[in-house]
């Protein structure tokens, strides 16, 4: 089992012909990933070859390409001017699930997109500005190194790229159902919250490792839902215990102000719902660790 990716899923690629979309594409596949097609409308028509001989053919619109490969997976690596533009039209066609790895885009343009996506129903965006999704063994969507971590019983839900490769690294010998790198923007598709609940759900995810960071207040909200509804174990980090206040951060969304949004305050929120939270990540591997021994 996996929550939103798995074997099944048929992966396009928005923007796959360009030198990021080109990189990624060929990493994705390495890993086993089963990509159907490309979108580009001045390229329809053609084929992209990558390594080991696999042929990836390229569609003018999500549309075309749905049609001819019942894709269910979009991952999007067009530039942020164009991010918009792509959403709505992947919503427009029905696409199940759309992973947004463009950074640098503006906070309207995800505020509109991600309004829209939710108008229809039908669409579940991760990210933007995000790393993407992995379930080990099975499929990989994004930018996630598919060769430091397999196939386990551990759910991982993080805010931070580099902590989502950290994370699998530390607990490479029990490794993950699902890791899913959902963004650090201020507006996001998918929250701590919704992989929470996906992983409470499925029956292979043993217990939760919760990555967040300072600023806002997605990770009080999530212990709040942690306390009410997640009977498996969960483990947290919260990147930022050293910065100063009042300082915009790396993220976009990591903005501390006053006493809300600092890591002492989501520390406390998380600690008051039962999670055991670790001063680093490393701490945290080792709080996970001894969890699931005992499991």
């Amino acid at each position: 089992m996996a929550i939103f990716l798995n074997a099944d899923s048929k992966v396009i690629v928005q923007g796959m012909t360009g030198s990021e979309g080109m990189k990624h594409t060929t990493r994705m596949l390495a890993s086993g990933t089963d990509i159907v097609g490309g979108v580009n409308p001045k390229k329809a028509g053609q084929t992209v070859d990558f390594p080991e001989g696999k042929q990836v053919p390229v569609f003018g619109s999500v549309k075309e390409a749905m049609d001819a490969t019942g894709a269910n997976v979009s991952v999007v690596f067009v530039p942020p001017a164009f991010t918009r533009s792509a959403v709505v039209e992947a919503v427009d066609a029905g696409m199940p699930l759309l992973v947004v790895i463009t950074e640098g885009i503006a906070v309207k343009d995800s505020a509109e997109f991600y309004n829209y996506a939710a108008s229809t129903g039908t669409t579940r965006i991760i990210g933007p500005n995000c790393p993407g999704i992995i379930s080990p063994g099975q499929s990989n969507a994004g930018i996630i190194p598919a060769d430091i971590a397999g196939a386990g019983q551990i759910g991982l839900v993080s805010k931070s790229g580099t902590l989502t490769y950290q994370m699998m690294y530390e607990l490479r010998d029990f490794g993950f159902t699902t890791a899913v790198g959902i963004g650090g923007d201020p507006v996001i598709g998918t929250t701590h919250i919704d992989c929470l609940e996906a992983f409470e759900n499925d029956p292979e995810t043993k217990a939760i490792v919760m990555i967040g960071e300072i600023g806002g207040d997605a990770e009080e909200r999530a212990a709040k839902f942690i306390q009410d509804n997640v009977t498996k174990p969960v483990v947290g980090y919260v990147a930022g215990f050293t910065a100063p206040e009042g300082k915009t951060m790396g993220h976009a969304g990591a903005i501390v102000s006053g006493g809300a949004g600092t890591a002492a305050a989501k520390q406390e929120a998380l600690e008051a719902a039962g999670v055991k939270v670790g001063k680093t990540p490393s701490e945290t591997a080792e709080l996970m660790r001894e969890i699931m021994k005992s499991l």
